[in-house]
């Protein structure tokens, strides 16, 4: 759990590990799946696409600065619509950026990280890891799938997707006032 320039939110800070540590535990015995180390990464809406696509860039293993600096501005023109993003990271690990800019109190914080939470433990599952990997390095322009990996790939995030949202009950678990 660190903080991504921005200062003066320590009290944040501590809110959010006690429920990040809470919310791991829940998600952990209701969704299959093992949890992979997660790194979680509070910041504003102005540097969520930054540290985002760094990740992202460094898991796709992209070179190229122009595909960079273009990924770069795509996500900060979506970043005030974010109010979080799950990374699988090259290492094995998760990481998940969280804008505090969209989460004005403990339920919305604790709602948006069961929700990421949910997609951290699908990373674990067979085979999920790579098609990211791969949908990532396709998105980035580096490796090419085709169409019906695509639709395949599409297909896939739209069911991940569904599950994390039926899943946002658990936040009720972690902070009782949370209504998903």
């Amino acid at each position: 759990m660190s903080t991504h320039k921005l200062p003066g939110y320590g009290a944040t800070l501590r809110t959010a590990k006690r429920l990040t540590e809470e919310a791991v535990r829940v998600v952990e015995r209701s969704v299959d799946g093992r949890m992979p180390d997660v790194q979680v990464v509070l910041t504003s809406e102005r540097y969520l696409a930054e540290v985002a696509t760094a990740a992202e860039i460094e898991t796709a293993e992209c070179t190229d600065k122009r595909v960079q600096s273009r990924a770069l501005r795509s996500a900060k023109k979506l970043a005030s619509e974010t109010d979080a993003r799950a990374i699988p990271l090259a290492d094995g690990g998760v990481l998940i950026v969280v804008n505090v800019d969209q989460h004005p109190n403990e339920a919305t914080f604790a709602i948006t990280l069961v929700h990421e939470l949910v997609h951290a433990m699908q990373t674990s599952r067979k085979g999920v890891r790579d098609r990211l990997i791969a949908g990532l390095r396709n998105d980035l322009g580096v490796e090419r799938l085709s169409r019906r990996q695509s639709r395949e790939h599409d297909r896939c995030l739209e069911q991940e997707e569904c599950e994390a949202y039926s899943r946002e009950y658990l936040a009720r678990r972690v902070v009782p006032s949370a209504a998903a």
